[in-house]
């Protein structure tokens, strides 16, 4: 397939689990693929293994992230953008959460996705994305995705800032989608559920927690990351040219039910929750 031949595209948190996959997913499909990451070492190895360019930076450092987004509109006018970078050092019972470590989840996921956003937008809509694309062209200036979670949507307790900051994301998609459709760039959000990268490889294997998230959906397996790339790509591409503002959930139905039980395992760290 080459649906995105001719265009760039860029994903921040490219050197592993759901960023890899979007990258290596946008690339088959014929885009010049930058991936951004703080690791330079793991951007080199990703980067050979699946033809892409890579940027070293911090999405939370906005000279970097603007850095970037120029490098990979170097390469062809930048078409997509997949904000997956995040994570979190915030966890525990609200009476011991720690703000320095809140401050900091928040700064990386939903202050990365902002900045990631602008400056992508800023390019979009200098290079080719002109107001009024929205109306005429199907929103052809480019597509902005960011990479939320179902925590932003059902409670995981003792998560501290994770699903706040997830939260945070889900709005931004649907004020930047407000704002930039007149230009004619589209702005869509994923919530993946329980998915099989290397930062939860302690839950995806066995246990009791394992065994709750999948009493919990519907569809009852773990994810892939290429289930989450292959929504990327759709709402990145031609057959979502009227899509914009939403957030897809791809979590095996998970968000129909409840957030995951983590008291087996938190439990432990915290004693009486």
């Amino acid at each position: 397939m080459s649906v995105l031949k001719g265009t760039s595209a860029l994903v921040t948190g490219g050197g592993s689990g759901i960023g890899r996959a979007c990258a290596a997913r946008l690339a088959a499909d014929g885009a010049e693929v930058t991936i951004i990451g703080r690791t330079e070492s793991r951007l080199q190895n990703v980067a050979k293994e699946i033809g892409c360019r890579y940027f070293a930076a911090d999405v939370t450092d906005e000279e970097q992230i603007a850095a970037a987004v120029a490098f990979a509109a170097e390469a062809a006018p930048l078409r997509s953008v997949v904000a997956s970078a995040g994570g979190s050092t915030s966890i525990g019972p609200i009476r011991e959460l720690d703000a320095a470590a809140w401050r900091e989840t928040l700064e990386l996921n939903a202050t990365g996705t902002l900045l990631t956003f602008k400056h992508a937008a800023i390019a979009m809509t200098s290079g080719g994305g002109t107001s009024g694309a929205g109306t005429s062209g199907g929103g052809t200036g480019g597509a902005l995705v960011a990479i939320s979670s179902i925590a932003s949507s059902n409670t995981h307790r003792w998560f501290g800032a994770y699903g706040p900051s997830k939260a945070a994301v889900d709005n931004l998609v649907a004020l930047a989608a407000d704002e930039l459709g007149p230009h004619g760039v589209r702005v869509n959000g994923i919530r993946p559920g329980l998915v099989a990268t290397e930062l939860v490889a302690g839950i995806t294997q066995e246990g009791p927690v394992l065994e709750d998230y999948l009493a919990c959906m519907p569809i009852s397996r773990v994810g892939r990351p290429e289930d989450i790339a292959d929504a990327a790509a759709f709402l990145v591409g031609p057959g979502s040219t009227w899509i914009t503002g939403t957030v897809l959930n791809v979590d095996g139905g998970h968000h129909l039910r409840r957030g995951p039980d983590y008291s087996s395992l938190f439990g432990e760290m915290f004693g009486a929750l």
